[in-house]
């Protein structure tokens, strides 16, 4: 069972390339594999207004803000890991090219998972008896361009060695959360699956999109396109507030019915680790754990800020 402190602060990281970076509330820290067999590790502090000010006290704009900040952190943690990969000399986690990336992708993720479906759906909705049909067909359309996506790109070799190391950042993460020690040996018996995954974070919001969505009836095609950009941060925060209440009451039969879908999903999106994968994973959550513990008290206090 997990002790007092470990109840009361959800920590969670993100797979990278043959990596693992795991975020509490003061740092976040990056352990990579390099060519060469060693473990090459980042750290920096968090944003201490965000994630331990008043904002983080603040239901759904906490979300919001936090989501885009991980975002970035994500995105300079898998920039940092390919410079380690290319065995760099000069490894940077942060620039334009971040953000430009991130932009990019937003931009990419946005067009395909929310605007396609919603104009398939449009160029025949004049055929579907109901609104509420409509929306349905929509949503299934979306969940449909999402498994589908992530199922195909784990196919791929590369993508497939991210993926077991997010189930090596999950092993981790559960066995701290159980209070068994973090070595290789103990935490190889646990999960890859955990219920404040980001996997179950995309379901969550493919599932309210559904239902926000259905309340908006059918609007011409341009409105109903431009009404799923707009929507896009409610959507957000809702499901955020969703993964921070699910992940309080994860262990109630009524809710583990409830996630049984999310935690389904990361089969497609967590393998088995290797040994040396659990020994990246914890170098990084031992790194960021020891700026928790450096940090002052009282530092802990904004829980379930870490979506994983």
């Amino acid at each position: 069972m997990a002790s007092s402190k470990q109840a009361s602060f959800n920590y969670g990281g993100q797979a990278v390339i043959e990596g693992v970076m795991m975020r509490g509330s003061q740092a976040v820290a990056v352990a990579v594999r390099a060519p060469d067999g060693r473990i090459i590790v980042h750290s920096e502090p968090l944003n201490a207004t965000l994630y331990r000010g008043p904002i983080a006290r603040l239901p759904f704009l906490r979300g919001l803000l936090v989501l885009w900040d991980a975002l970035g952190l994500g995105l300079r943690g898998l920039l940092f890991s390919a410079d380690v990969a290319l065995e760099e000399e000069e490894v940077s986690f942060s620039g334009p090219v971040a953000w430009g990336t991130v932009i990019l992708s937003l931009a990419l993720g946005i067009g395909l998972f929310f605007l396609l479906p919603a104009a398939l759906v449009g160029l025949v909705d004049r055929w579907i008896a109901s609104p509420l049909l409509s929306n349905l067909l929509e949503g299934l359309v979306r969940l449909f361009l999402l498994v589908g996506y992530i199922a195909a790109v784990g196919f791929l070799p590369d993508i497939r060695r991210v993926f077991a190391y997010h189930g090596a950042e999950h092993k981790t993460i559960n066995a701290y959360e159980a209070g068994a020690p973090i070595t290789v040996e103990s935490v190889r018996r646990f999960s890859v699956a955990h219920p404040r995954c980001g996997t179950a974070f995309l379901l969550t919001v493919v599932v309210l999109s559904i239902l926000l969505f259905s309340l908006l009836g059918r609007p011409p095609l341009l409105l109903r396109l431009l009404s799923r950009i707009l929507l896009i941060p409610v959507l957000a925060g809702l499901a955020y507030e969703f993964i921070r209440f699910s992940g309080r009451h994860q262990d109630r039969p009524w809710m583990r019915a409830v996630i049984a879908p999310n935690l389904a999903l990361q089969r497609l999106t967590t393998r088995e680790p290797d040994d040396s994968m659990l020994e990246v994973a914890i170098t990084a959550f031992e790194t960021m754990m020891a700026h928790e513990e450096a940090a002052q008290p009282g530092g802990l206090s904004p829980a379930d800020l870490a979506l994983r």
